[in-house]
């Protein structure tokens, strides 16, 4: 499987992981700033969260990671979260946007 068809199974598994307090994707709500797939398939993924305090810091992160391991081809999975930039509404995509009724 070549880097570009991996990286969108990637995405399409990432559409179906949700922030259990919004209910659209975590890739619709613009929270996955990148996907890098490595030498061998190896997946690195950073990502941010809606608030440093959000009750699902904990599990969102080990959810893309755990999901992601899933994919056939898959080697190894990196997830990093980062708070730069901060996440902001302007980072939805129209769809999430949509979907909130905020268009």
């Amino acid at each position: 499987m070549d880097t570009e068809a991996l990286k969108q199974k990637v995405i399409e598994c990432l559409q179906g992981i949700f922030d259990p307090e919004i209910p659209v994707s975590i890739y619709e709500l613009g929270l996955i700033y990148e996907i890098n797939i490595l030498p061998i398939n190896n997946v690195q993924i950073v990502m941010t969260l809606t608030a440093p305090s959000c009750p699902a810091a904990q599990t969102i992160p080990v959810d893309v990671d755990q999901k992601v391991r899933e994919i056939e081809g898959v080697n190894d999975v990196h997830v990093a979260v980062t708070w730069t930039p901060a996440w902001n509404k302007s980072m939805m995509s129209e769809v999430a946007q949509l979907e909130l009724g905020m268009m």
